[in-house]
């Protein structure tokens, strides 16, 4: 039955340590079932894994890459190839926060293309950020 993935289903089924959730959530997660996963629990995954677990951000940007490939697996409200190249965006440096990376993918995937921010470092690929008056 298709449904909509929590962050602690995603950390468990990524960290595995908790071997019998971890199990638990790979039957589920690896399964044909259609799963769906809102931009919030991908933050809030990428939170987890580099604050309680201390992940880099590197190992942590490739978690979430491969685990939204999976075909399986649905990004609700938003393009799965957009956050895919916005999770890239992650990849080389410190610049671009996975949280701005989804807000960008959303821009993109709604076809507004413009995000009003104060924060300088916002990416601009292809959208355009407004910094106010």
């Amino acid at each position: 039955m298709s449904g909509f993935l929590d962050t602690s289903m995603v950390v468990r089924y990524l960290v595995r340590d908790v071997p019998e959730m971890a199990k638990r959530a790979a039957k589920i997660i690896d399964s044909d079932v259609d799963l769906w996963i809102s931009g919030v629990a991908l933050a809030e995954t990428d939170h987890v894994l580099r604050s309680v677990y201390n992940l880099p951000r590197e190992v942590v940007t490739e978690h979430l890459m491969t685990f939204v490939s999976k075909r399986n697996v649905h990004c609700h409200g938003l393009d799965k190839g957009t956050v895919l190249e916005a999770l890239l965006m992650c990849r080389p440096s410190g610049r671009v926060s996975i949280s701005d990376a989804l807000i960008w993918a959303g821009a993109r995937t709604s076809g507004q293309n413009l995000v009003y921010s104060f924060d300088t470092r916002f990416p601009t690929d292809s959208i355009a950020v407004n910094f106010g008056p």
